[in-house]
């Protein structure tokens, strides 16, 4: 069995608007941009990257905007709902802000004991907020919420699949215990984890899968300390019978992706070396920062991309 995951590193998805996602992440949900860059495979192509105040592993929402992109469909297969961790007794607020600025989707209701507040993001993401009770992970509050509702992070991932079984056995080998199952839901969560210690299986054999696009969730990562315990655990995967790709650089983080067997795109990434490797905590998500294949293509790049504030 794998030991080295540490919970959620990073949850990276699709949209259609560069700056109508900039704001929806900073102003209304009070995220700090840590990385303006651009995807390592379409250059033409924002990677933007929402967290804490350094962007710390297990807060980190990231997002590839393409222009014109069809809209997703939801359905088997993918991350359905991405949960955010907020103090109790911050719902009222959270409802209140997200009903001003405009959110669809707002419904109130309680899993696992825990109250959530559902809405949607731009693009028809699925998103929650739920109340935990001493989430210690500092909030960035630079965005205009207050630190008694401000976001600590991720609280939980949930995956809808047609059949449950074989990504249970999965997550069991990636170290999660199952700690629940409520109303057609399993919970799994990493024991002495970083505060996003929880992945929910849903169970829809009658749905159809889902068709990515905006507002679709590309893949979820999962959080190593270091590349000598990526290494680890690529081989335990490859060992058991997993496709895993290379160790790929991708500047913030060394990652490797694999299919899950419900269809889902998992990538374990490291710790190391963190947002502020090419740029000051100050002014972390300031620059629009290029991987070093891409420099040459900065001054056609800086035209063609969308302003953001």
């Amino acid at each position: 069995m794998i030991t080295q995951i540490r919970g959620l590193h990073h949850v990276t998805s699709m949209a259609a608007s560069a700056s109508t996602n900039n704001k929806f992440f900073t102003d209304t949900l009070g995220l700090r941009r840590v990385k303006k860059t651009v995807n390592f495979d379409a250059p033409d192509v924002y990677h933007l990257y929402y967290g804490d105040e350094v962007g710390t592993p297990g807060s980190v929402m990231t997002y590839f905007p393409f222009p014109h992109i069809a809209q997703g469909r939801p359905g088997t297969g993918e991350v359905g709902t991405t949960v955010f961790s907020v103090p109790e007794g911050s719902l009222g607020y959270w409802t209140d802000r997200l009903t001003k600025a405009g959110a669809d989707g707002l419904k109130a209701d309680e899993a696992f004991g825990e109250k959530r507040l559902h809405f949607a993001g731009p693009d028809g993401d699925g998103f929650a907020l739920v109340e935990v009770r001493d989430d210690n992970r500092a909030p960035w509050i630079g965005n205009g919420v207050g630190a008694e509702e401000a976001i600590r992070g991720f609280h939980s991932a949930s995956m809808r699949l047609r059949d449950e079984g074989s990504t249970a056995e999965l997550l069991k080998f990636m170290g999660y215990e199952q700690v629940d199952a409520r109303d057609g839901v399993t919970r799994f969560g990493i024991p002495g984890g970083n505060g996003a210690d929880f992945i929910d299986v849903e169970t829809m054999p009658n749905i159809s899968s889902a068709r990515l696009g905006a507002g679709s969730v590309h893949h979820i990562a999962f959080a190593v300390e270091n590349r000598a315990k990526q290494l680890e655990v690529r081989k335990a995967l490859m060992d058991t019978g997993y496709q895993v790709t290379p160790v790929i650089d991708r500047d913030y983080f060394w990652a490797i992706y694999f299919r899950t067997p419900g269809g889902v795109l998992f990538e374990i990434a490291t710790n190391e070396p963190g947002f502020d490797r090419d740029e000051d905590t100050a002014h972390l998500g300031e620059a629009l920062k290029l991987p070093t294949q891409h420099e040459h293509l900065r001054k056609a790049l800086e035209e063609h991309l969308e302003p953001i504030a």
